[in-house]
């Protein structure tokens, strides 16, 4: 079964968004896999926690990912 876990931080996509995420990532999965592959493409969008990850021992936030606080 294809599988995509996808992780952003919370707040920073709307539903829509995610949507087109799972129908462009799943129609991926069928260009490589053949169209059997759509029945059993999961695709999972995660919302991170605010500050809940970091990138080179720094704890990112919301603001700083999309250019609205102190980076």
């Amino acid at each position: 079964m294809p599988y995509a876990n996808l992780k952003v931080p919370a707040g920073l996509v709307d539903a829509q968004q995610k949507e087109r995420w799972v129908h462009q990532i799943t129609e991926m999965y069928v260009e490589a896999f053949g169209e059997q592959a759509r029945a059993t493409t999961m695709v999972l969008v995660e919302e991170v926690p605010d500050g809940g990850w970091g990138i080179g021992d720094h704890v990112l936030t919301l603001a700083q990912l999309t250019g609205d606080g102190p980076g």
